[in-house]
């Protein structure tokens, strides 16, 4: 209803001049002044959307100048500020004996948390809450009082400013305060800088930068401490990812450490076994793919004397692959060029390989599948001071030809019924490679050997890297069954295993390779798709069918309530005759929904070789509409130079208005 009256309107709905809407009981609006006045509830929305419910107002024509009493200000869907009396002067709004709270019906007993003050400034240019003496009331209990206090209204997403602190307490640092600020630059650009302070140890600072940009992204974050020991400690990873068209890309990445214990110690690490710097360089085509990249390696782990990878930096390393178009039927060609330079510990040696092979699969009568491939490789290497298999140091030209083809059979069956679908596929690929004993190189390149598994069978290199070459004519087999239905529940079984027809040198006890048949592996999985979801790897001893390695994960579920557990035994052996000490190692978490709003969880690894838990963690979560808090604890039993495993507990809380965390 649109009414102009003199003086009264009874039950009117208002439209003035500048977009703004008035709904009430009683509006009397006077010619003379340009002024309305109204009586009863009253309800004004402006014409950004922002409402305010009020008795008894008065307001200037254009709508700048209005007072009333037993306001509410709506800022958000639950959020308002509520007063006795409030007065708007143009882009100014200032609430008297006022209170604020962003959970309006948050609880049936009351608002969790308010904000009472003698006065609140709503500057709606600026988009800013200035509160003064405030006092932070929850549940009608006076918690804590400031003199002064400001804050972003819930239209402004990014602002600079306090964020709320959280607590730490470590057995050996003792409590910590981290105190974040929060800079924003754009609504593309910001920057968080916390400084901890520790009882214990001297303050903590650290750093996140983030900047986002057309084609780009840039990600910083660090940390630095002077320690009492007069030490500076420090880490810093950084990862931009930059587009340079629509085929290229480049990522420059660093990762460094002071030392190798800083940030195990100050909760940073995440059983990194090492630090990775470099850069990379992307080029994609329709059918081609060139990555040049360069990795600069900082090592974390204790020495143990055994070789592992990666043992130095790569400079340079670029590899490219190129597939063509079929050239008949399916058959297509595959090129692939690989240029690589390691370096460390005075000894360097770079690669040159070029590889060609064509592929060929067929579909036959029956449903028959099968797939041809020749290919053929050629290596050269420059080495300067590199430990060879013989344990001498080389320096010079090495090279080798590696010419290879495989034949694989396949024949999937399927099996519909009236609810589920069944499919049984056995598989074979007989792979004739020359056998190249003699031209094994060096013992610490980029191959760390070969570990026998469900995911090595029908593969091209069943190696870790490309400096250990296969060796010799080999076949492997296996057969796959599955079934699924239309309830989305899935089940899987494959057991196969390889068969080596020329000897392999030095064998590795534990890789599950011997010459003639290795031993047995296979998987099992099963997924419900509503609460369960099982997958187990495993192997057997080809002569005994004893268990050598097993892995299991399982995931039970339920609404929010969770358990997932993990598994890893293995054999393990020093020689062929000699048992070490097995791998037994679990993994655990529980997560209990216990009402809508509070949870628990708890993580742990447990090694069941030695007994005793690797590191352990829990807490107890509080989410509520209007605020979170939580209250957390880490347990870490590892020991390495000087670091001796940490217990930390950690208290989190934190303000949310209209879904935002503050």
């Amino acid at each position: 209803m649109l009414c102009f009256v003199p003086y009264f309107a009874y039950g009117a709905s208002v439209d003035i001049e500048t977009p703004k809407t008035i709904v009430s009981d009683k509006i009397e609006y006077d010619t003379k002044t340009d002024t309305i006045k109204t009586s009863g509830s009253t309800e004004i929305t402006n014409q950004t959307g922002q409402r305010m419910t009020l008795t008894d107002s008065y307001l200037s024509q254009n709508g700048n100048n209005l007072s009333g009493n037993d306001i509410k200000l709506w800022l958000g869907d639950h959020v308002y500020i509520e007063s006795d009396h409030i007065v708007h002067d143009e882009d100014t709004t200032i609430a008297y004996k006022a209170m604020f709270t962003a959970c309006d019906d948050c609880d049936a007993y009351g608002d969790a948390w308010e904000i009472r003050a003698s006065k609140i400034i709503h500057n709606m240019n600026e988009h800013m809450l200035l509160f003064f003496n405030p006092v932070l009331w929850t549940y009608d209990i006076p918690v804590f009082w400031l003199p002064f206090y400001e804050m972003p209204d819930p239209s402004v997403k990014y602002k600079t400013g306090l964020l709320m602190p959280d607590f730490e307490s470590t057995n050996n640092m003792g409590t910590q305060i981290n105190i974040p600020i929060y800079i924003n630059f754009s609504d593309t650009h910001d920057l968080t800088v916390t400084t901890s302070y520790l009882t214990q140890e001297n303050p903590l600072f650290k750093l996140e930068h983030r900047l986002n940009m057309d084609h780009s992204e840039y990600r910083t974050h660090g940390a630095f401490t002077h320690n009492q020991a007069g030490e500076n400690r420090w880490y810093i990873f950084n990862n931009d990812l930059i587009a340079l068209g629509e085929y290229a890309r480049a990522t420059v990445f660093l990762e460094r450490a002071s030392d190798k214990t800083f940030m195990q110690k100050y909760g940073f690490y995440d059983d990194q076994p090492y630090l990775d710097s470099g850069a990379k360089v992307e080029l994609f085509g329709q059918s081609s793919y060139v990555v040049a990249d360069a990795h600069i390696f900082q090592e974390l782990r204790q020495s143990t004397g055994i070789y592992a990878s990666p043992s130095g930096n790569i400079l340079p390393n670029i590899r490219g692959t190129y597939q063509t178009a079929p050239l008949f039927k399916e058959t297509y060609l595959v090129f692939d060029a690989d240029v690589l330079g390691i370096s460390g510990d005075g000894t360097s040696s770079q690669r040159l390989i070029g590889d060609a092979r064509i592929v060929s699969p067929w579909t036959l009568w029956g449903g028959n599948r099968l797939t041809a491939s020749i290919s053929t490789r050629y290596d050269v290497y420059n080495f300067n001071n590199s430990e060879m298999v013989d344990t001498s140091d080389f320096s010079g030209l090495k090279d080798r030809f590696l010419p290879s083809g495989y034949v694989e059979w396949g024949l999937p069956l399927f099996k519909p019924t009236n609810n589920w679908t069944q499919i049984i596929e056995p598989r074979a690929r007989l792979t004739v490679m020359r056998q190249t004993d003699e031209d094994q190189f060096t013992l610490n390149n980029d191959s760390a050997g070969t570990f026998l598994s469900d995911t090595t069978l029908f593969s091209d290199n069943r190696f870790a890297g490309y400096d250990l070459w296969e060796n010799g004519t080999y076949a492997d087999y296996g057969v796959r069954y599955s079934a699924f239905n239309n309830q989305g529940k899935t089940f899987e079984l494959f057991l196969g295993q390889t068969y080596d027809f020329d000897a392999k040198i030095d064998i590795n006890p534990n890789s599950g390779f011997h010459n003639g048949a290795s031993d047995y592996v296979g998987r099992i999985g099963y997924n419900n798709s509503k609460w369960l979801n099982i997958t187990s790897r495993f192997r057997f001893d080809q002569e005994d069918l004893s268990l050598r390695h097993i892995e299991t994960s399982a995931y039970i579920w339920k609404s929010k309530n969770f358990i997932n557990i993990s598994h890893m035994w293995s054999q393990q052996f020093i020689d062929e005759y000699t048992m070490g000490e097995n791998i037994n190692e679990i993994n655990g978490g529980i997560g209990v929904q216990i009402t809508d709003r509070w949870s628990v969880q708890f993580n742990a690894v447990y090694n069941a070789t030695y007994d005793r838990f690797q590191r352990h963690s829990g807490g107890i979560f509080y989410t509520h509409p209007c605020y979170y808090l939580s209250l957390q604890y880490r347990k870490d039993n590892a020991i390495k130079y000087d670091y001796v495993g940490n217990t930390t507990i950690q208290f989190k809380f934190g303000m949310s208005i209209n879904g935002q965390q503050y």
